[in-house]
């Protein structure tokens, strides 16, 4: 089975839109890491849990079949596309082996 693992960066404040979105596509098992902080690189406000940048961001890495990926990543953008204020971002990785 060829994998690929998708590391998705987005506002803490989606956290159950962005696991319904996985749910619906397939995706049962990810890992999620909470209230990181970042700026991206295109445009939107920072998130840097202080007092002039309060939003902080979660992440989710998840890896999937190949056959998955164009789903997820479709549905991410049109989540995006909908609702910039996510500050959402993802990207796709191969996956060399796995256990």
């Amino acid at each position: 089975m060829n994998m690929k693992a998708i590391f998705i960066a987005y506002n803490q404040a989606y956290y159950m839109e962005i696991v319904e979105l996985l749910e619906q596509n397939g995706c049962r098992g990810f890992t999620m890491w909470e209230d990181i902080s970042g700026r991206g690189s295109d445009k939107g406000e920072p998130h840097l849990g202080n007092h002039a940048w309060p939003t902080m961001n979660n992440a989710i890495l998840t890896f999937v079949d190949d056959s998955e990926v164009k789903a997820v990543m479709a549905g991410i953008r049109d989540k995006d596309e909908a609702t910039p204020e996510l500050g959402l971002r993802a990207f796709v990785w191969d996956v060399a082996e796995s256990y």
